[in-house]
């Protein structure tokens, strides 16, 4: 059975990649990180859609992906409506930030969206917000930085970095004008949630995208007919067009449960 492609500018999109192992435990998964032309959040929209679209054909030429997971919100909101009018015949689901649960689950009216000033200035998040936010109120908190200091692991910044925004973000709180819930809208972010929790009560609702997007790639592949068999044995190729060593080390790190059936480099596949 063909590989389902999982693709971001860098090792955020590990957190779906681990959603998606947990839903489709059976499938087998070619993620990968365009970590040479990274950040993708702090670009232009024709820098997401020529690096989206160059992933993309890799992944077709070199491994056949039966469907592809867009792993990254401002890869999603710049270039994937460009994508599936390019690839008509491969099933692409994207993700965006889940401001329809955070409104649905708010008892103070009041939510933050911590995302790249990329994805919070994008068309589609303009709409996504102003067909859901209604009489909520959204405060929205680009992240400059800390989707770098994310794949450097540099754990100084990001504590630095997580205290700056969440402060932003607040006052935190179940009290009027007081925020209740907090929108991971990238897929860095759900990586260093402890670091984000440190800064808020416990009271204080995470919302990402990780478990609707598994359940929604379950759904497509089942209508098309290409969920493995219950019996296949799931696996994982880690690739990237940067160093490989940075990305197994970062799954290491956040996928610890991982079946990894190669590792291999892609060094030009996105130059």
């Amino acid at each position: 059975m063909n590989p389902v492609g999982v693709f971001d500018s860098g090792v955020g999109g590990l957190s779906t990649l681990a959603a998606l192992q947990a839903e489709l435990p059976t499938e087998r998964f070619v993620y990968f990180a365009d970590t040479a032309n990274a950040p993708y959040g702090e670009r232009g929209d024709a820098y997401v859609i020529a690096h989206s679209r160059q992933v993309v054909e890799h992944l077709l030429r070199a491994h056949d992906i039966k469907a592809l997971v867009v792993a990254c919100n401002t890869a999603t909101t710049a270039a994937i409506h460009v994508l599936r009018a390019e690839f008509p015949a491969l099933p692409i689901v994207g993700l965006e930030p889940a401001l329809k649960p955070a409104v649905a689950t708010s008892r103070t009216g009041h939510i933050a969206v911590l995302a790249t000033r990329g994805t919070l200035a994008s068309a589609r998040y303009a709409a996504l917000r102003d067909s859901f936010a209604g009489a909520t109120t959204v405060r929205p908190v680009p992240c400059d930085g800390l989707v770098k200091a994310i794949e450097g692991f540099d754990s100084a910044t990001i504590a630095a970095l997580c205290e700056r925004y969440m402060a932003e973000a607040g006052p935190f709180g179940d009290g009027p004008g007081q925020v209740d819930t907090v929108v991971l809208g990238c897929t860095h972010y759900p990586l260093v949630k402890d670091e984000l929790q440190r800064h808020a009560p416990p009271t204080l609702r995470f919302i990402d995208t990780g478990a609707p997007v598994a359940q929604q790639t379950r759904r497509v592949l089942t209508s098309l007919g290409r969920l493995a068999d219950d019996n296949s044995e799931g696996g994982l190729v880690l690739e990237s067009s940067g160093v490989l060593a940075v990305l197994e080390a970062a799954a290491a790190r956040w996928l610890p449960a991982r079946s990894q059936s190669a590792a291999v480099p892609a060094a030009n596949a996105a130059a």
